[in-house]
């Protein structure tokens, strides 16, 4: 949902689709996500399939004749594929090519050179931290793996002291800080800045990951001392590449979206002008989709190129980044056709109400509500889009700032407690070659660590600004 589509709704509500009281619209909401939680967890149902099913539920419980639900969520579908869907695909083209290229190796290895004893743990979280901005979490892990065990064996390190902060590092990334899929959909869903939410994000996410990693890797280290498990070291990709791009280049492009989106929200604060020709070129240069695109383009010469890469290689790269997003968008644009629902339904306006009646500050109940979402279905994007979509109202009057910190708020409790019905609970378990008691006393205290810290920032912040 657009900033201007907020506005209209705060300013002219839209007729619901049904005319359910709270009572019947809460009953609603819980059947909605019961079934949504029910059919990806006991039946095992893929997300977007859960997601349409529990929409649909939602508005059947509700009462809303079944072709006025269907045009919310498909209206919910389309906006927000449209609203995130090309940013999506950038991200993950840029991500392949930084995989491909060597790119990430380099990284890797040039901070790896400079770092050792101590420092080791800061240097792998600041790896994380760089690698995570353009890789999806999953990718991440499957590229920071081989390094992590290769640094805990030849450095005789602990494997959690240095597993720990890598997974914080990509974690984070991941939960707070855009163009990965949950915060773009939760600032699409609310209508915040991108631009204010990226520096707020990175404000958050820096003192979150040093506790969630280098910090709590020391405690992690004494309840979990476990060998490195060889047989899980996979092959760099750069291992078959005659060259790789140089780190300085590998950075620059990393960095390059970054720099221009939060270039853009600082021309927005010191202009002030919509009408002003420097705040109008950094309004285009700076949007996401436009800072995205210059980096993918950028990044087929300074890594794709300069690793040697043809015009065809280049051509197959980009083809196979993005069939694996194939499943994401899916499972956002779904999202956004529940979060429709909702709001369709009458359920963002009954949010509303609540959080007057019981005082609740919105940016805590938004918190509760992605934590109690992640908690049941497992995933941390069903629990940013489901809950954007529940708290998106509460927007319409927040300054930009809170709107941008409502957003982090929902992605801070997106990440609580990753358990057995989360598919990165099993990823890194197998990856580290720990068992279930072992990966709750690390990934998934680790994970609490970060939601509550960065809910408790937000909270902080909000008090301030």
């Amino acid at each position: 949902m657009t900033r201007l589509s907020v506005e209209m709704l705060a300013a002219d509500p839209v007729e619901p689709i049904t005319s359910a009281g709270h009572a019947q619209l809460g009953i609603a909401v819980l059947a909605g996500i019961a079934v949504i939680v029910l059919l990806i967890t006991k039946f095992k149902v893929h997300a977007f399939l859960a997601l349409t099913i529990g929409s649909l539920a939602l508005g059947a419980f509700a009462g809303a004749p079944l072709d006025k639900a269907i045009a919310s969520f498909t209206t919910g579908l389309g906006a927000t594929v449209a609203g995130v869907g090309v940013l999506i695909a950038l991200g993950a083209i840029l991500g392949k090519l930084l995989a491909d290229s060597g790119g990430a190796d380099q990284i890797v290895d040039t901070i790896l050179a400079k770092a050792g004893g101590r420092s080791m743990p800061w240097a792998i979280v600041l790896i994380a931290s760089v690698i995570g901005l353009p890789l999806f979490f999953e990718v991440g892990i499957v590229l920071l793996i081989p390094v992590v065990l290769m640094v805990a064996k030849r450095g005789n390190y602990s494997l959690m002291r240095i597993g720990i902060p890598a997974l914080a590092g990509l974690s984070v990334m991941h939960g707070l800080i855009p163009p990965h899929p949950g915060p773009l959909v939760a600032i699409d869903a609310v209508g915040a800045n991108l631009g204010v939410t990226l520096a707020l994000g990175v404000l958050v996410a820096i003192p979150t990951v040093i506790i969630a990693g280098p910090l709590f890797s020391k405690v992690a280290a004494r309840w979990v001392d476990i060998p490195v498990p060889e047989k899980m070291v996979p092959q760099r990709p750069s291992e078959d590449l005659d060259k790789r791009p140089g780190f300085g280049a590998t950075i620059a492009t990393v960095l390059l979206p970054v720099v221009l989106m939060l270039a853009k929200a600082l021309v927005d604060i010191v202009v002030d002008d919509p009408e002003h020709s420097v705040q109008r070129v950094f309004d285009v240069i700076g949007s996401p989709l436009i800072a995205l695109l210059a980096a993918v383009l950028v990044g087929m010469f300074t890594l794709g190129r300069a690793a040697g890469f043809s015009k065809g290689r280049l051509s197959t790269t980009v083809e196979k980044s993005l069939a694996p997003i194939a499943g994401i968008l899916l499972i956002v644009g779904a999202g956004g056709g529940f979060k429709q629902t909702l709001i369709d339904s009458g359920v963002g306006k009954m949010v509303l109400d609540i959080s007057e009646d019981w005082s609740i500050p919105a940016l805590l109940l938004a918190w509760l509500i992605a934590v109690v979402i992640r908690l049941a279905t497992g995933s941390a994007t069903v629990a940013t889009v489901s809950a954007a979509g529940l708290v998106a109202p509460l927007a319409a009057d927040m300054s930009t700032a809170h709107a941008a910190l409502l957003v982090l708020a929902i992605g801070a409790g997106s990440l609580f407690f990753s358990h057995v019905n989360d598919a990165g609970f099993w990823l890194v378990k197998e990856y580290f070659g720990m068992n279930v008691g072992q990966t709750i006393k690390t990934w998934s205290v680790m994970e609490t660590i970060i939601s509550v810290v960065a809910g408790g920032l937000v909270l902080l912040l909000s008090l301030v600004i």
